[in-house]
């Protein structure tokens, strides 16, 4: 039995077989520049199929953990791996497997290093790797346990986001769940306050956190412009701004939650 594309008849079995290939790449990563693939190869929770590299980031790369390189010229190291030309590699490429972090549960309940309150992220249709890269980076400074996204509407585990966060994807949860205001719901029900940052909140953020001092927190935060849905905002216990010194004042998502993850953490 045959299959009709376009033009051409493909046999069905050959059909499934690229149906399969396609399928299966597109449960891969392929992480890039130094420093993401160094992180990522000292992860041993992180499963590594493929590591492209010049001989110049081989000798800058270090351990490799008992990976196996494939070293590449420099003039073809475009053509050996799938990456927009835009990214800026470094000579060094590794494919892996997206990190599994558990169920919602279990990231939100595991206990992390140093922090003075439980504290969660929320994002609401942020679409941008490299502001999600930059907030999981602060989630890790300010000691967040995870930062929550929906399947949908939110930028999925790339290159370019792992090269942001700097090495934070491979020890920042980074959760995405199917329907966010049922996982919001479920936080609640968990002992989680969720306070939404955005521009219309009647309370202050840091008078917010000194009243829940110790309290669990989970910080809620939309996209620049749409910001929050409306099914995301009524969800939040309290809805905060942060201070301006000018009515006209305004900041990017990834330093909001900058801002935000310190005035919670600190608390």
């Amino acid at each position: 039995m045959a299959e009709k594309t376009g033009n051409s008849k493909k046999p069905s079995w050959v059909i499934d077989k690229e149906r399969a290939r396609r399928a299966a790449a597109a449960e891969t990563v392929w992480l890039f520049g130094l420093h993401a693939v160094r992180d990522a190869l000292a992860n041993p929770d992180r499963v590594k199929l493929r590591l492209v590299v010049t001989q110049n980031a081989l000798a800058r790369l270090g351990d490799l953990h008992g990976m196996e390189p494939e070293v590449t010229d420099s003039r073809v190291f475009d053509k050996a791996v799938p990456l927009s030309p835009e990214s800026v590699h470094q000579g060094a490429a590794l494919e892996v497997k997206p990190l599994k972090w558990g169920s919602l549960s279990e990231v939100a309940l595991r206990e992390a290093p140093g922090e003075r309150r439980p504290l969660l992220v929320a994002l609401d249709r942020v679409t941008d790797p490299h502001n999600i890269g930059a907030i999981l980076r602060s989630a890790e400074v300010f000691g967040a346990r995870a930062v929550i996204a929906p399947h949908r509407h939110s930028a999925p585990e790339t290159g370019a986001l792992a090269k942001t966060a700097s090495g934070a994807l491979e020890r920042q949860p980074y959760l995405r769940v199917p329907n966010l205001a049922e996982a919001l719901s479920q936080l609640k029900g968990m002992g989680f306050i969720l306070v939404g940052l955005d521009g219309t909140g009647t309370e202050s953020l840091p008078k917010l956190m000194d009243d829940l001092k110790g309290r669990a927190v989970c910080l809620v935060m939309g996209a620049e412009g749409p910001g929050m849905r409306d099914l995301t905002m009524k969800t939040c216990d309290h809805v905060a701004r942060i201070p301006f010194a000018a009515d006209f004042g305004s900041l990017n998502v990834s330093n909001a939650a900058a801002i935000g993850l310190y005035a919670a953490g600190g608390a």
